[in-house]
C-alpha cells in the first residue's frame, strides 16, 4: 500500500475510534439529563454505565470482534460493524424509558467492542516500522477529538436540555454513516492475506488462537503485562469518562453547562497533546521515558484533584495535567504494543482477550465507584484513582518492550521464533 493510501485508510480506520470515545461521552454528558427525564436512581445509572461502550459491551463486543478479525479479516468488521452502532444509537436517540435505553447502550457498546481490535490491527498492519506509532497516535488523535467535539455539542444544545442530547447522538449516527461508507471500500490487509496463504499451503492441523496465546508463555507475559499496563489506567480514565460530570456537578457543585465546558477543554488539550507529541515521538524517542512522562503526570493530576477540595485552580490545573498525560496516555501505548507483541493470526483475538479484560474491570468498576464516591467521599474515592494510576506507571516502565524501529515480522521472529 503506498503512503498516500495508507494514510487514508487510516483516517477511515480513525473513525472508529471517534465513535467509540464519542459515544462514551455522549451518554456522559447527558447522563443528569436521562436520569432527571426517567428518574433512574444510582443503581440504575450504574448499569448504564456497566453495560456501555465504557465497559461491558464494548468487552463482549471486543471478544467477538478480536476472534472474527483474525478468521474472516479485518475488512469483514468494517462491511457490517457500523450498520450495528447505527442500530444502538438510533434506539437511544428515540428512547422514552429505562430498558429501550438501557438496550441502545449495550448495543451501541457491542458494536464499538467489535471495531477496535480490527482498527487498531489493522492501522499497524498497513503501517512500515518507521512510522507505525505514528499512524497508531492518528486513530488516538481522532478517539480524543469524539470527547473535544461532543462536550462542545454538548454546550451549544444545553440550552434544550434532554432534545440536544438526542441530537448529539444523532450527529454520532451521521459520522457512523459515512464511516461505513468509507470503510467498505478498504482493501484486505495484506498481512492477513500472507499470513491465510500460509495456513492454507501448510499440512499441520490449525492450532485454535486461545490455545495459542495461553499455551505459549512469551504470549501469556505480553497478555499480562499489556493488561496490567491498560487496565489500571482504564479504571480511572474509563470512570472519568461516563462519571466526571456527574462528579463535578455532585461534589463540585458545577452547573451541567460548567462541567461541560471543563471536559471539553480537557479533551482538546488530549487532542492537541496526541498530535503534537505522540504522533511525531512515538516512532524517534525512548517509549519508556515518554510513557512515564504521561503516567507520572496523570497521577500527579489526581493529586491536585483529590487533595486540594476541588477549586477552580485545582480544576484547571487538574485539566491541563490530565489532557497533556492523556495525549501520551497507556491507551496510546497500549493500542501500539498489543498490535506488535502478538503474530498476524491471533492479532484480533489477543487484543478481544485483553479489550475483554479491560473494558470488563471498567464495568464492574462503574458500578461500584458511584457507591464509593456517595458513601466514602470524593477523598477516599480519589486515593483509588491515584494507586490504580501509580500501578500502571511501574508496570509499563518497568517492562516496556524494545519494538521501536522493528517490523511486525521482526518482532515475532525475535519473540516467538
Amino acid at each position: 500500500m503506498t503512503e498516500k493510501k495508507s494514510w487514508k485508510a487510516t483516517a477511515s480506520v480513525s473513525l472508529t475510534n471517534y465513535l467509540d470515545s464519542g459515544c462514551i461521552v455522549a451518554g456522559a454528558s447527558g447522563l443528569t439529563l436521562w436520569a432527571n427525564e426517567l428518574n433512574l436512581n444510582s443503581l440504575q445509572v450504574g448499569l448504564l454505565g456497566a453495560i456501555s461502550a465504557n465497559a461491558f459491551g464494548s468487552a463482549v463486543g471486543a471478544l467477538i470482534g478480536g476472534r472474527l478479525a483474525d478468521k474472516y479479516g479485518r475488512k469483514f468488521i468494517y462491511t457490517y460493524n457500523m450498520l450495528v452502532y447505527m442500530l444502538g444509537i438510533a434506539i437511544i436517540m428515540f428512547s422514552f424509558n429505562f430498558p429501550m435505553l438501557l438496550a441502545g447502550f449495550f448495543i451501541t457498546g457491542i458494536a464499538v467492542g467489535v471495531g477496535v481490535p480490527a482498527s487498531w490491527t489493522y492501522i499497524s498492519e498497513i503501517s512500515d516500522e518507521s512510522n507505525r506509532a505514528r499512524h497508531i497516535g492518528i486513530s488516538q488523535f481522532a478517539w480524543s477529538c469524539g470527547p473535544a467535539i461532543i462536550f462542545v455539542l454538548g454546550i451549544v444544545f444545553s440550552p434544550l436540555g434532554l432534545l440536544g442530547n438526542r441530537i448529539i447522538f444523532g450527529s454520532l449516527f451521521i459520522v457512523a454513516f459515512i464511516a461505513w461508507l468509507l470503510q467498505r471500500q478498504l482493501n484486505e490487509s495484506k498481512v492477513w492475506i500472507e499470513e491465510k496463504k500460509k495456513q492454507s499451503a501448510s499440512t499441520a492441523r490449525p492450532t485454535h488462537p486461545y490455545k495459542q496465546l495461553f499455551a505459549n508463555a512469551v504470549s501469556v507475559k505480553s497478555l499480562l503485562f499489556l493488561v496490567g499496563v491498560y487496565m489500571f489506567w482504564n479504571l480511572v480514565a474509563g470512570a472519568m469518562g461516563f462519571f466526571m460530570p456527574y462528579v463535578y456537578s455532585t461534589v463540585g457543585g458545577l452547573s451541567n453547562l460548567q462541567a461541560n465546558l471543563l471536559q471539553a477543554v480537557l479533551w482538546v488539550i488530549t487532542a492537541a497533546a496526541t498530535y503534537f507529541l505522540f504522533v511525531p515521538l512515538g516512532d524517534k524517542v525512548s517509549q519508556r521515558g515518554l510513557f512515564f512522562a504521561g503516567a507520572a503526570l496523570a497521577m500527579l493530576s489526581w493529586v491536585v484533584l483529590t487533595f486540594f477540595d476541588m477549586s477552580w485552580p485545582a480544576l484547571w490545573v487538574f485539566v491541563v495535567a490530565w489532557g497533556v498525560s492523556a495525549g501520551i496516555s497507556a491507551q496510546a501505548f497500549y493500542a501500539l504494543w498489543a498490535t506488535e507483541l502478538f503474530p498476524t493470526n491471533v492479532r484480533g483475538a489477543s487484543q478481544g482477550v485483553m479489550f475483554f479484560a479491560v473494558r470488563g474491570s471498567a464495568g464492574v468498576w462503574s458500578m461500584i465507584f458511584p457507591t464509593i464516591l456517595t458513601t466514602l467521599g470524593f477523598t477516599v474515592a480519589g486515593t483509588f484513582m491515584i494507586v490504580l494510576l501509580l500501578i500502571s506507571l511501574l508496570i509499563g516502565v518497568i517492562w516496556t518492550p524494545q519494538t521501536r524501529g522493528k517490523t511486525l515480522q521482526q518482532i515475532t521472529e525475535e519473540r516467538y521464533g
